[in-house]
């Protein structure tokens, strides 16, 4: 019997149909998992994070401090954690805590006791011990424990920080450590897949995967950073950001948040940069830099139109520092610097990058666009100075005050303490007993807000506080580093 062409197409379509049918029920399903996966282009991260994780550690950080000072805010008030519960839907993440003598034995007046001060994540780059990480994971910390995916602990010497790169070195005795490799961030490309490996709120060798979202995303840091989508929250600083070939070509480092937690917008330091900064602390503690004095800006469209230059690129000079190696080698404001030493400057943050990399005394050579023409100068390289770092010794001796009712004594910001908050009020925490003490609140504190009043200065604040009901619970806006929290006291410390 004969069927026509369009019977057949309709046979055909029921046919195929019903293989379709059988094939997707579990009964036909025999292609494996795994397959199904690299099919679907999807990649698998298990042998990655397998291969190196073990070079990934936990980085958990103390202080000592005397009695009465009191340790983080939020460690083990309940107060503390109900308001957290309340206004933030959960407590208070808990971090590892090291041994405490028990609560009914106070220690001596001259004894310090050691307090946890923060919790983050490095990873090892060489077998007899150092480890890279974040400046800001162990900047300011008294003693710092370096904690192995084999559980083992290790008290680690702090190297060298570098605060500009957020970059720091640290050493923990060992030999035949396992270690990661080193990749190249400049063959990177948007869309390609990488993973981050630390600790996010303390909890250890947690692997998340994302892809590059951008390079050399400018963010007023002194390096481009490489932008990522990969989960990354407090606790994964200064861990590493690890390709599909098993090299690390980051360090992850800031979130972009409004909330304090992750956002879908993640940083890293380029590990070559970073690198470069480790080989300058592992031999002499500290990060050299070039300087020539200059203040720049952005080259804008219109004003390259206006200049003659072919299109907007290079750093505007705004003003030379008096008696500078700029000034001394010809530069003048309203120049124009295109190449620094032969290398094009496409954008003005190129240029501190560049003369930073130099090493100090060098002779370079500037390419500048001046009215209307090109012209080379040539000047020294000074050293820029080292950013000055406050020992806990050093600060001024004020006459003796009676706390007040929160426990508090407090003195006004200076002005140079305001232009590196960035705030126009608040008060230092010079003394913190009783109630301030047991709720965390330590001396470098800085009080921006009482209740809903903004703190203007010393008196100001201590007029408020004298006026608070000593039956209700108050709340204390606290900047401590470049973090701010809510802190809730009672004036009585019941």
């Amino acid at each position: 019997m004969k069927t026509s062409p369009f019977a057949r197409h309709i046979v055909l379509a029921v046919v195929l149909g019903a293989a379709a049918v059988l094939i997707d029920s579990p009964l036909f399903n025999i292609i494996p998992t795994a397959q199904a996966a690299s099919v679907a282009g999807l990649p698998d991260f298990a042998d990655l994070a397998e291969k190196t994780g073990p070079a990934v550690v936990n980085i958990r950080t103390t202080e000592r401090v005397k009695p009465g000072q009191g340790g983080l805010p939020g460690g083990d008030d309940e107060e503390m954690q109900e308001f957290f519960r309340r206004f933030f839907g959960v407590p208070i993440p808990r971090q590892q805590q090291p041994d405490r003598a028990p609560r009914n034995r106070k220690p001596s007046p001259q004894q310090e006791e050691e307090v946890p001060r923060g919790v983050g994540s490095g990873f090892i780059i060489s077998a007899d011990g150092f480890i890279l990480t974040n400046a800001h994971v162990v900047d300011g910390a008294d003693d710092v424990y370096v904690t192995m995916t084999d559980k083992r602990e290790f008290k680690a010497k702090i190297i060298g920080v570098d605060k500009r790169t957020d970059v720091a070195v640290v050493r923990i005795e060992g030999t035949n450590l396992p270690r990661l490799t080193m990749g190249d961030p400049n063959k990177l490309r948007v869309g390609e897949w990488v993973i981050a490996i630390g600790s996010p709120f303390g909890l250890d060798n947690t692997v998340t995967a994302g892809i590059i979202s951008a390079k050399a995303r400018d963010t007023g840091e002194y390096l481009p950073l490489i932008q990522t989508d990969v989960a990354v929250n407090p606790g994964n600083s200064g861990g590493p950001l690890i390709n599909m070939r098993g090299e690390v070509v980051g360090i992850n480092s800031q979130i972009y948040s409004r909330s304090g937690g992750y956002m879908g917008i993640s940083f890293a330091v380029p590990i070559d940069e970073a690198m470069r900064v480790a080989e300058q602390l592992r031999t002499t503690g500290r990060v050299t830099r070039g300087r020539i004095g200059v203040q720049i800006g952005e080259v804008t469209k219109d004003v390259a139109e206006s200049l003659g230059l072919p299109h907007a690129q290079g750093a505007l000079v705004q003003r030379v520092e008096p008696g500078g190696p700029a000034e001394k080698g010809g530069l003048e404001a309203g120049d124009i610097i295109l190449k620094f030493n032969g290398t094009p400057i496409e954008k003005a943050t190129d240029l501190p990058r560049m003369v930073g990399a130099t090493k100090p005394g060098t002779r370079s050579t500037l390419m500048i666009w001046r009215k209307g023409a090109s012209r080379d100068v040539t000047l020294n390289v000074a050293e820029l100075e080292p950013e000055k770092i406050a020992k806990k010794d050093e600060r001024k001796a004020k006459p003796e005050q009676a706390p007040n009712v929160l426990g508090l004594v407090v003195s006004d910001l200076t002005d140079a303490q305001k232009k590196e908050l960035k705030v126009d009020g608040g008060v230092i925490v010079d003394t913190a007993e009783g109630a301030a003490a047991r709720v965390g609140l330590r001396a470098g504190d800085v009080i921006l807000r009482l209740n809903n009043n903004d703190v203007k200065d010393a008196k100001q604040f201590n007029s408020l506080v004298s006026k608070l009901d000593h039956k209700k619970m108050a709340v204390l806006l606290v900047r401590r580093g470049d973090a701010s929290q809510f802190v809730p006291i009672r004036p009585n410390g019941q």
